[in-house]
């Protein structure tokens, strides 16, 4: 699992793939999470807007990452 520290209170889904390289651009992220490929705690997640906070576990292609 790999620990991704943001500066913030909280971070919205399509910003934290940036932030955590997961995803290059914008449109990419939009694609990911539009196509069902991230969880966040577990569950799928569609919504680009969804807030993430500190503690949070993000799931993309077999790759864990927790909020920091």
């Amino acid at each position: 699992m790999e620990e991704i520290k943001i500066n913030t209170d909280i971070i919205k889904l399509d910003a934290f793939l940036k932030w955590a390289s997961i995803a290059g651009m914008g449109s990419e992220a939009k694609f990911y999470i539009q196509n069902g490929e991230i969880k966040v705690n577990g569950e799928v997640e569609t919504r680009r807007g969804k807030k993430l906070t500190k503690g949070d576990i993000v799931e993309f292609n077999g790759e864990t990452y927790k909020i920091v």
